[in-house]
């Protein structure tokens, strides 16, 4: 259902509205004045020896300046949390400031180094963020997975706020493709929490908006279930609405397209007075009836959008439905306000100093005195001073997630298997072995649990659901996954949509520092979508979300998938990618020390995430070579989550060969042939370049990061030339010949794979047994 909310309806509450109308009206022009002044301080006013751009959104942060004057003045709680749009920064740093959540010398700081980020930033921002946005469309769905986050903290551990969980976003926004992706997802709809407010400024970076797409997108929500409500018009416009001609008015607005009604932002009086009515039958009535308004009113009624009239957005906020998400499309004026306002390319203009001193004297504010706030007693200031202490959060101390052992003391495996199975293995082991660390893990999959090797585990555990449901499979002794779905379940399971698993695994993975509980989230795709997952997973982990993500099954060892569906780059993203650690494990005594240990690094201040790159490779667990001896095997322990072991050294090597995952059996093959030709070889097997090449800049005094791993895998004695072997890019491991300065080629994957048996599609790309022995011969003269 689509409800278009009227900006007359009386105010349900205690107190005037007429008063307090009056006071939000003026907090807004000093939210307004000190949002805008904010931007022009460091574009206009501080000094920029480099001549770049600053840049900062006046327009963008106008049309928003109502909408979260209402919400924050009025509505919110300090339950509530809230995801701004990117380019409203700074009216959020302005209302921050006049709660005094915001330290003065920062309002001069804005893009500055140490100073107000560019966007809102939970992790660098001096002042209350509760949700990092500026990739356009992951700030505006995180909301939604914060929210089964909460619920999920909640139902396990108690003590997570109940409050609502607010996005405000430009319409431009809801082109991203992530947006509906979210909404679609089963999981959001019964989400009451979620309230969605669109500023319908119908304009984006380059132009006004073409077409009338309002309704279709109404139509899109409430197709979804969300309630849907509409703030068209304001109070002034409703009130013409009512008079003789007035219907007529409102069909020629309804119909207009968007330029042409822009257009008449920028009109003079009389040009309002010749283009406002039309050439339509209707003409004559809409004629009649502005001739009787005089030139103000006709200016400020063009212009009165529900957006910006305070009592109709106080109305729809009270009208919010908790029992499914909403929706509110707040239609408003890009600029609002500004002497800039509707013109079609305001979106990164800047105003220029004479107007700025037009529009201090317009609100009567001072250009050289810009930060002042309201002064003590007044009826501003008291609603400030409100609003802080009812917004005002209790400090509270994270706990200290468990400790997470090291080494499960499990035999080292025999026979075949492969890492992905060694995945599932573990989080089964650690709930008979450390459930106070099980008791933590919330596994996270998008439709592929059953293919990841997650069965087990998911049929230990349960799967996560805010009421429990029938299992009509209960009964089916055929039936192997069991889909236990109840509120004490460990495993979300979420529709194919891997940029919605990724958001939600970056809220679980915030949830030690936003509900001060922390959990040890594990999110498994396939590797190949990866990429598709990389940049909200990269922002959650910005953001302070952290979390381990399982790439499975990978590289062209997925022969039999052949083309695009085999991963090619994730290997070196690993390697570049902040916050996050990566593993590729060779065999499943190594993924499950390196699963620790990534578990361990989680839900802490000083944590990191993980990514995992698993395979389905079947690979002889005795090539592992574990050693029996305690020390020693602690030693491998340490250098396999370190980055690198030896896997076997000769006597006196010619040639080394680091190989990575599921190529360890053509390395060790192509070892054993080479010292039949006189040529005996060290290998090397890596688990995790990404640590061995921060281990060689620390080295080199570019990082402050340990290397010893470098002296005892690659010591500068026993350095040969070397030959890399990785089912991935083949520059992933280049790095390593610069470690002893020796010659180096490094073999992989650099070009789109093809279906076929396992030997045909190594031997394609040059990473079987013989390429490894030709390269090493090569090497060695």
């Amino acid at each position: 259902m689509v409800t278009t909310v009227d900006s007359a309806t009386p105010d349900i509450r205690d107190g005037s509205r007429k008063e307090l109308l009056r006071t939000l009206g003026i907090v807004e022009k000093r939210v307004l004045w000190l949002a805008t002044a904010i931007i022009d301080h460091a574009n206009r006013v501080r000094p920029n020896p480099s001549g770049l751009k600053v840049g900062g959104h006046q327009a963008s942060s106008a049309s928003m300046t109502s909408i979260m004057t209402a919400l924050w003045f009025h509505e919110l709680t300090r339950h509530d949390r809230v995801s701004v749009k990117p380019h409203a920064s700074p009216v959020l740093h302005a209302i921050n400031y006049l709660l005094g959540d915001l330290a003065p010398e920062f309002l001069t700081q804005l893009r500055s180094f140490g100073g107000l980020q560019s966007y809102p930033s939970r992790s660098k921002d001096p002042d209350p963020v509760d949700y990092s946005t500026g990739s356009v469309g992951i700030g505006a769905t995180a909301p939604l997975w914060g929210a089964i986050a909460r619920r999920y903290v909640d139902g396990r551990f108690g003590g997570a706020d109940s409050g609502r969980q607010y996005s405000l976003l430009g319409d431009a926004e809801l082109d991203e493709g992530a947006i509906w992706e979210a909404v679609q997802d089963p999981m959001v709809a019964g989400l009451g929490e979620i309230v969605w407010v669109v500023d319908l400024n119908r304009q984006s970076l380059d132009r006004v908006v073409p077409g009338t797409a309002a309704e279709r997108l109404r139509g899109m929500f409430a197709a979804a279930g969300w309630q849907v409500l509409t703030l068209k018009y304001g109070q002034l416009l409703e009130e013409l609405f009512a008079r003789p001609g007035g219907a007529e008015l409102r069909l020629r607005l309804d119909t207009m397209e968007n330029p042409e009604y822009q257009r008449l932002l920028r009109c003079t009086p009389q040009q309002l007075r010749d283009r406002l009515p039309g050439t339509g039958t209707s003409s004559a009535a809409v004629a009649e009836l502005i001739t009787q308004l005089d030139d103000d009113t006709l200016h400020r009624a063009v212009r009165n959008l529900g957006g910006h009239d305070l009592g109709a957005l106080l109305t729809a906020y009270d009208d919010i439905d908790d029992s499914r998400p909403t929706v509110i499309f707040a239609y408003t004026v890009k600029g609002h306000g500004l002497p800039t306002e509707g013109h079609p390319q305001n979106h990164s203009s800047l105003l220029t100093g004479e107007q700025m001193a037009e529009f201090a004297a317009r609100l009567g504010e001072d250009l050289e005195a810009p930060w002042s706030v309201f002064a003590d007693g007044s009826p501003e200031a008291t609603l400030c001073a409100a609003t802080a202490e009812r917004l005002r959060r209790p400090r509270q101390e994270a706990l200290t997630p468990p400790a997470v052992p090291a080494d499960l003391d499990r035999a080292a495996p025999g026979g075949v298997g492969n890492t992905q199975q060694a995945l599932g293995r573990v989080l089964l082991d650690l709930t008979r072995k450390a459930p106070e660390v099980a008791g933590r893990i919330v596994t996270v999959s998008p439709d592929v649990s059953s293919s990841t090797n997650l069965g087990g585990w998911l049929n230990k555990v349960g799967v996560w659901s805010p009421t429990e449901r029938t299992n009509w499979f209960a009964d089916d002794a055929e039936t192997i996954l069991h889909w236990r779905e109840k509120p004490s379940g460990q495993h979300l399971e979420l529709g194919i949509a891997e940029t919605n698993l990724v958001g939600l695994l970056g809220e679980l993975g915030a949830t030690w520092s936003r509900w001060e509980q922390p959990l040890l989230p594990i999110g498994v795709v396939y590797d190949p979508f990866v990429n598709r997952a990389l940049e909200p997973w990269s922002y959650g982990i910005y953001a302070g979300g952290q979390s381990i993500l399982v790439g499975t099954p990978s590289g062209v060892t997925l022969a039999a998938e052949g083309g695009a569906h085999q991963s090619i780059t994730t290997p070196s993203l690993g390697i570049e990618q902040p916050g996050c650690v990566s593993y590729e494990p060779a065999f499943g005594i190594d993924t499950e020390w390196c699963l620790l240990e990534s578990l361990s690094n989680l839900g802490k201040p000083d944590g990191s995430s993980a990514y995992l790159r698993l395979s389905t490779r079947p690979v002889d667990q005795s090539l592992a070579a574990v050693p029996t001896d305690p020390a020693a095997r602690e030693r491998r322990r340490r250098q396999t989550v370190a980055g690198a072991y030896p896997l076997r050294r000769a006597h006196t090597p010619a040639v080394t060969i680091a190989v990575m995952g599921a190529l360890v059996p053509e390395a060790l093959a192509a070892a054993d042939r080479l010292a039949s030709l006189g040529h005996p070889a060290d290998v090397l097997c890596v688990t995790s370049p990404d640590l061995l090449f921060r281990a060689l800049r620390a080295r080199r005094g570019q990082e402050d990061a340990p290397s010893w791993i470098l002296d005892q895998v690659l010591p500068a004695e026993r350095a040969t030339p070397l030959v890399t072997l990785v089912d991935g890019h083949p520059h992933t491991l280049a790095f390593l010949g610069t470690v002893n300065n020796v010659p180096v080629t490094t073999l992989g994957v650099s070009r789109f794979g093809q279906s076929g048996a396992l030997d045909d599609v190594y031997r394609y790309h040059h990473i079987d047994t013989d390429s490894v022995v030709r390269a090493a011969l090569d090497l060695i003269g």
